[in-house]
């Protein structure tokens, strides 16, 4: 007899060998030992969870001539004929080979006749939801109300394809993701009644990669039998024949990563590849292991060691490895290899791939050197205006104290601020100077406004005060500032520390010194944050054009 894998030889054959799905199974059970069973069910889940072997068991179940507390007997004619595949009353239909309308009319035309042996007749679609919309559509009257001797069952894995007719004629169950426990304790079984051994550290991996799905870890273990033989299975031996590794070189990877050590990650790749490792498997475990890093990042004084489901030596290492970054910097990681995972996929050449990956991660001007470049460029802009500014400053500053500039008399006006009302605003901007009309020594005020304003204070001038604070001019010795709120405004009016005078008229001095003989007439005007809205708002109420680099900021 050929060989059996151990996925299909150790299927579940009553309710009470399901593992991992007790909610359902304990559901059904029940409808099938009091005789409450439906007409319709739909079965959704991940792969590997059971849905296709609780259908086989249902469809047991509800021909079986022998019932065990609603389990099937396994032993009579029917069950024996359900469980070899032979029972003519029990139908598996693949959906993804019979996508099309006809199919559903063939279902439709077999379902008129009674089952020929049993007492049902269980159709069981496996991967319905690729059904095509006209399928769906030609079922719906039969899923509804199906002669009384007919039982479906659906499975499928995409919830969302599933019109919501189909689901308001069936019963729903949900088959969740099985826990690490339950797949390493049904490895263990599996071990003890199949005459093999298999160390408690190589099992509890098996159930780790396993993800959920007992499916897949009985497929892995399959593996492991046909690579050691009739040997012990170890954890090394499992890291071999699945081609992982351990979590060493996990944390090795990490740290070079965060130090940007590009050698180190390019010969970490490179030991993997050469020990017969799978990229796209390194990846995905490098990956969870990031993730539990982030757990332990999000949450430094809670217990989650439940959730990371590792041994007290690898949690302890991973925390060690958490402490020398931040979660940002895990997250960008982890939604790197969520990117480089997709990119294998299509790639021909894999290994390049993640080399040019790990590269980007460990140098991160290359990932973006446009951006950089940009970036760049515009710090050596704004370096370059600032000194600028500063050079003009000195130098004005200078003629002042050797006496070549001798300073005009500021206007005389109010010494505190003019506060406009709200009403008057809008009339009182309409004649405003636009940029292009300034006098030279204005438009560099204008310009480097921001920059100028770091350099004035007096000993009561709240710090940052006029950090958001813009200019125009209503004729060429006349300049207006604009703040934004009654605070800012207050602070303006009120005494500067240095005598009698307000921080305004210390203000008026300080521009004079800036424009030399200019006589200059300092108004301050309050405008509500709201009314003005924005930059663009101020630009368009005063015609004057702002600085670009302050087009983002709110007025």
């Amino acid at each position: 007899m050929s060989y059996l894998s151990l996925y299909r030889k150790w299927r579940p054959r009553t309710f009470d060998d399901v593992r991992g799905q007790e909610a359902v199974v304990t559901t059904l059970k029940n409808q099938v030992k009091h005789d409450r069973t439906g007409h319709a069910y739909i079965f959704i889940g991940t792969r590997g969870t059971g849905k296709t072997s609780v259908a086989k068991i249902m469809a047991a179940a509800l021909n079986c001539e022998d019932l065990k507390d609603g389990n099937p007997c396994c032993e009579c004619p029917s069950c024996k004929r359900i469980i070899s595949g032979e029972a003519m009353n029990v139908k598996e239909i693949d959906a993804a080979s019979n996508t099309g309308v006809d199919s559903v009319r063939e279902l439709r035309e077999d379902i008129l006749y009674p089952p020929a042996d049993g007492r049902k007749k269980v159709y069981i679609i496996d991967e319905v939801h690729m059904l095509s919309t006209a399928a769906f559509n030609a079922l719906l009257k039969t899923l509804e109300e199906p002669p009384e001797y007919v039982t479906f069952i659906l499975a499928t894995t995409e919830t969302s394809k599933i019109p919501l007719t189909i689901f308001s004629r069936c019963q729903r169950y949900d088959f969740h993701r099985i826990s690490v426990e339950e797949i390493d304790a049904q490895i263990k079984r599996l071990a003890k009644e199949g005459g093999f051994e298999i160390k408690d550290k190589a099992s509890n991996y098996l159930a780790k990669k396993a993800d959920g799905a007992m499916r897949d870890a009985l497929s892995l273990l399959d593996r492991c039998l046909s690579y050691t033989g009739s040997e012990k299975i170890t954890y090394d031996k499992v890291l071999s024949a699945i081609g992982a590794v351990d979590i060493d070189i996990f944390s090795e990877m990490f740290r070079a990563l965060t130090e940007g050590d590009t050698i180190s990650c390019i010969k970490k790749l490179d030991e993997v590849i050469n020990e017969g490792g799978v990229l796209s498997t390194f990846i995905t475990d490098l990956t969870a292991y990031m993730r539990n890093l982030l757990l332990l990042t999000a949450a430094p004084d809670m217990d989650v060691s439940d959730i990371l489901e590792a041994t007290e030596e690898n949690t302890a290492r991973m925390k060690e490895d958490a402490a020398i970054t931040d979660a940002a910097t895990i997250t960008m990681y982890i939604r790197a290899m969520s990117e480089l995972l997709a990119d294998l996929r299509n790639s021909t050449a894999q290994r390049t791939t993640a080399e040019v990956a790990f590269i980007k991660l460990t140098r991160p001007a290359i990932k973006e050197p446009e951006a950089f470049a940009a970036s760049e460029k515009r710090i050596q802009g704004l370096e370059r205006q600032l000194s600028e500014a500063m050079e003009a400053l000195n130098g004005f500053r200078e003629q002042v104290q050797s006496g070549k500039i001798h300073l005009a008399k500021v206007n005389a006006g109010p010494s505190g601020a003019q506060h406009l009302p709200e009403e008057d605003i809008g009339a009182e901007f309409q004649d405003r100077l636009k940029y292009e009309d300034l006098p030279k020594d204005m438009k560099g005020l204008v310009d480097r406004w921001s920059i100028i304003m770091d350099e004035f204070s007096t000993p009561s001038l709240v710090p940052g005060l006029l950090e958001h604070s813009k200019i125009t001019a209503k004729d060429g010795h006349t300049l207006e500032i604009v703040v934004e709120s009654q605070t800012y405004f207050d602070n303006l009016n009120a005494a500067s520390g240095e005598g009698n005078t307000t921080n305004v008229q210390a203000l008026r001095e300080f521009i004079s010194v800036l424009l030399g003989d200019m006589d200059v007439n300092v108004i301050v005007t309050k405008i509500d944050k709201g009314r003005l809205g924005s930059v663009k708002g101020l630009e368009e109420m005063v015609h004057i054009e702002i600085l670009p680099d302050d087009r983002k900021d709110d007025v």
